[in-house]
């Protein structure tokens, strides 16, 4: 939430910067490294398990989100999915604009669920996400161990 306010728009009449682009992309990247990349990735990864956060924004949270597309629709009408949320204990980043290491709880109408995890967030598009190996072992958590019924990319991820 903090990052949303830090997108300036100071425009100037200079029109001879217009021409290199490439910093353009800059501001809309977010932290890649220290407090402000920690507090990023609690912030992205808590925002990715809300239940209040919508479906769509959810995908652009998790890493390679679009090839988890239906299964996080289809988890969103579940009463189970209405119910939980992250909480964020510590974040290390190990990688700067790579990957971070995320201790985090799953909470069931705000009580613990599943304490003391250990996850991961990966920084790809300028944004800090759920890294797909988190995802995917909450998912086989979640069908009783089983990795027969997982989307075809957790059998990619690591």
């Amino acid at each position: 939430m903090a990052v949303a306010a830090c997108g300036g728009s100071s425009t100037s009449s200079k029109p001879a910067a217009s021409s290199s682009k490439p910093a353009a992309a800059a501001p809309s990247a977010g932290p890649t490294s220290g407090a402000a990349a920690e507090h990023a990735i609690a912030t992205n990864w808590a925002a990715f398990f809300n239940a209040k956060t919508p479906a769509a924004k959810r995908v652009t949270l998790l890493q390679d989100g679009q090839e988890f597309a239906s299964v996080i629709n289809a988890q969103s009408g579940s009463g189970l999915a209405s119910q939980a949320s992250a909480s964020v204990s510590k974040v290390t980043v190990t990688k700067p604009a790579s990957e971070a290491s995320v201790d985090y709880s799953i909470l069931l109408s705000g009580q613990p669920a599943l304490s003391n995890q250990s996850g991961t967030a990966v920084y790809q598009g300028g944004t800090w996400k759920v890294g797909v190996s988190s995802f995917c072992g909450l998912l086989a958590l979640e069908s009783g161990g089983s990795t027969a019924s997982l989307p075809s990319a957790c059998k990619t991820a690591s």
